[in-house]
């Protein structure tokens, strides 16, 4: 890159100097149509219980959705996902309750299509909330078995779909699935139903306020490292979103966020497709606990997320979406 100027001739103060003038110099800004709401649905009726790692998140029963879905469609969010708490009495070694049409997942979505018009719904297609031993694939002689998993998986995505789910989200980080759920979803009707790929999804340390929350973590007792993504690895991250626009993933996921903003960037520029970012559960919690503790300001927030649209991110996935949103429309 080529620095053209010189001082005194040039002074890049001169459009720093009024709030007027950095607004009309802005290069990246952040909007309502940017932001997908995460949303935790748990068993029983008329429920709304607070998760002690994710301050200020909560879990809803399915009746009392509502309360977060009205302040979703009032602040004209575009997408919500939904992720489930499973009781303990429905998982088994094989996750199947995933494959139950009154599940927490597939009653969500009947209720917000029902009641809530106008706004997308994004499911998580993956066995962690399920399983017994917490992991997002079928053990079979001690491993996770790759293409027994994908054949309930499909099952998961058609169930979803079928339910009325928008976006197909398979988090899994299983190797093939993304085509042989495309095809599912064609061959049964479904189309026009999105998949959004977690294409590069790390094994990263910053999951574990999620796995309190979706109720998995006091069920696992190993890692991930041989499914999802070596974080030390780049390269591998465009090879799996290369495999999955091939197989006909229509958006891609980069999760965690703030640690792979080099991914972010490297996969919009070279593949120009719509690359979303999750702001994970551990990065809002660090910010969460941070202005708790005055050692950040509110203004971390925005911040934080200007971060994933300087490197290129399509919309993000983020537990501080009212927040932001509601900033955003007092601002207009």
């Amino acid at each position: 890159m080529k620095i053209v100027g010189k001082f005194p001739n040039t002074r890049l103060r001169r459009v720093r100097n009024t709030a007027w003038i950095r607004r009309l110099v802005s290069e990246n800004n952040l909007s309502i149509n940017d932001l997908i709401l995460p949303i935790f649905v748990r068993d029983g009726k008329k429920k709304v219980e607070s998760i002690k790692s994710m301050p200020g998140v909560y879990r809803y029963s399915v009746d009392k959705l509502n309360l977060i879905m009205s302040k979703a469609k009032k602040h004209k969010i575009p997408m919500v996902a939904l992720f489930p708490y499973t009781p303990k009495n429905k998982k088994n070694k094989n996750g199947s309750e995933a494959l139950n049409e009154n599940n927490l997942i597939c009653r969500s979505i009947r209720f917000i299509k029902k009641k809530f018009t106008g706004i997308g719904v994004m499911c998580d297609v993956a066995l962690d909330p399920y399983t017994s031993h917490g992991h997002d694939g079928v053990i079979i002689n001690k491993k996770i078995d790759n293409d027994e998993t994908i054949k309930i998986l499909v099952k998961q995505a058609l169930l979803q779909a079928k339910m009325g789910c928008d976006v197909i989200a398979p988090s899994d980080m299983m190797d093939g699935r993304i085509g042989i759920i495309r095809k599912s979803l064609d061959k049964n009707g479904f189309q026009n139903v999105s998949v959004l790929s977690y294409a590069a999804k790390y094994a990263s340390s910053f999951y574990g306020p999620f796995r309190d929350a979706v109720g998995s973590k006091a069920n696992l007792k190993s890692d991930k490292k041989t499914y999802q993504m070596n974080f030390k690895n780049s390269n591998e991250a465009y090879r799996e979103v290369g495999l999955d626009i091939k197989e006909g993933a229509d958006m891609v996921m980069v999760k965690p966020g703030l640690p792979y903003l080099d991914i972010i960037k490297n996969i919009k520029d070279n593949f120009k497709i719509p690359v979303f970012a999750y702001q994970v559960s551990g990065e809002y919690s660090l910010i969460k606990i941070g202005i708790k503790n005055k050692l950040i300001n509110e203004e971390s927030i925005l911040e934080s997320l200007m971060a994933f649209k300087r490197a290129g991110a399509s919309a993000i996935v983020t537990y501080f979406a009212l927040d932001i949103a509601k900033k955003l429309n007092n601002s207009n």
